[in-house]
C-alpha cells in the first residue's frame, strides 16, 4: 500500500511546514512520498527527496492539491492512497500512515478517512471539524457523509473513478463535491478519531473570500450533484441557517452576492446523484438537504 501525501503552501508558514514534514518522515513503515505544491511562490530549503510543484499562480484549495495528485501520476496512480495535510498541521503519532494502509487494506470499499483535527494548544477539536451533524463526541469514530480537506487520506482509486476535486470552487466545499461523488460511486467514508492533525485552531471567516465563496459553491453544490427536486430544498435550508445565524451587514452582503453568482456563472458538468445515494447519504445521518 503506496502511500503519498500533497501539501499545498503560499509559502508564509516556512517554520510551520519543515515541522509538518518532519512530522512526516518519522511516519512508520514504508516512507511516505511527499509533493509540495507552491501556489505561485518558488519552494526553497525543502528536505531531499520531496517533489516540489510550483504553480505560476494560487490556482486555490482543490486546484492546488489536484496538481499535487497529478504529480503522482494521472489521478495519483503511482501510489495508492494520498495524504491531504494543511502546511500549518503536525502529525500527532509516527503510526498515522500505517493506519491509512491498514484501514484501507481491510476495507475494500473504503475511499476516504477524515482524520481529527486537534488545537495543540487546548486540545480541541472544533464542532465544525468533526464532519457530521451530532458532532459533540470528536473521539467517537463514525461512517460519515463528508471528509476535511486539510486532514485527509484518499484511495487514488476514488479519483479514477469520481474524478478529482472541482479547481473552480477555489475554497469551500470542495471536499463535500467529491464525497457525494465517491458515495454515489459506491465508496464509503470513515471520520477516524485516532488518526490525528495538531492544528491551530481558527475562524474560517478569517477567509476575506469566505462569505462569497461559501454562498456561491452551496449552490454549485447543489446543481452539479443533486437530483433536481432535492435543489431548490437545499439551497433554501442554507438559506434559512445563513438568516438565522444573523450575520454582519456586510458579510451578508458578500454572502447575497455569492449566493446569486452561484445561479448565474457556470459551475461545471452536472452529474445528479441516484436516488439511492441519497437514502445512503439519509441513512449514515446527514440527508442532502442540510
Amino acid at each position: 500500500m503506496r502511500v503519498g501525501a500533497v501539501i499545498i503552501t503560499m509559502g508564509t508558514r516556512p517554520d510551520e511546514l519543515k515541522a509538518l514534514l518532519d512530522s512526516v518522515a518519522r511516519q512508520e513503515g514504508e516512507p511516505v512520498e511527499v509533493v509540495v505544491v507552491g501556489q505561485g511562490v518558488r519552494l526553497d530549503g525543502l528536505p531531499e527527496g520531496v517533489r516540489t510543484v510550483e504553480l505560476p499562480e494560487n490556482l486555490g484549495i482543490p486546484g492546488g492539491r489536484n496538481a499535487g495528485i497529478e504529480a503522482f501520476g494521472p489521478a495519483g496512480r503511482d501510489v495508492d492512497v494520498v495524504l491531504f495535510l494543511d502546511d500549518d498541521g503536525l502529525l500527532e503519532r509516527t503510526d498515522t500512515a500505517e493506519l491509512c494502509r491498514q484501514a484501507f487494506a481491510e476495507d475494500p470499499r473504503l475511499g476516504i478517512v477524515s482524520f481529527r483535527i486537534v488545537d495543540p494548544e487546548s486540545g480541541e477539536t472544533q464542532r465544525r471539524h468533526v464532519p457530521r451533524l451530532r458532532a459533540s463526541d470528536p473521539l467517537r469514530s463514525s461512517r460519515v457523509t463528508t471528509f476535511l480537506g486539510g486532514a485527509s487520506a484518499v484511495r487514488t482509486a476514488v479519483f479514477s473513478q469520481a474524478g478529482l476535486l472541482p479547481a473552480e470552487f477555489f475554497y469551500a466545499h470542495e471536499e463535500t463535491d467529491l464525497a457525494w461523488r465517491a458515495l454515489d460511486a459506491g465508496w464509503l467514508i470513515d471520520y477516524r478519531a485516532d488518526m490525528v492533525l495538531l492544528h491551530p485552531k481558527t475562524a474560517p471567516s478569517r477567509h476575506a473570500v469566505y462569505h462569497r465563496m461559501v454562498a456561491r459553491n452551496r449552490v454549485w453544490l447543489a446543481r452539479r450533484n443533486l437530483p433536481a427536486l432535492l435543489v431548490p430544498v437545499y439551497v433554501g435550508v442554507w438559506l434559512l441557517l445563513t438568516l438565522l445565524r444573523r450575520p454582519s451587514a456586510t458579510a451578508l452582503k458578500a454572502w447575497f452576492g455569492g449566493f446569486k453568482e452561484g445561479w448565474t456563472t457556470p459551475c461545471g458538468p452536472r452529474r445528479p446523484m441516484r436516488w439511492r445515494t441519497v437514502w445512503r447519504l439519509t441513512r449514515l445521518g446527514r440527508p442532502p438537504v442540510i
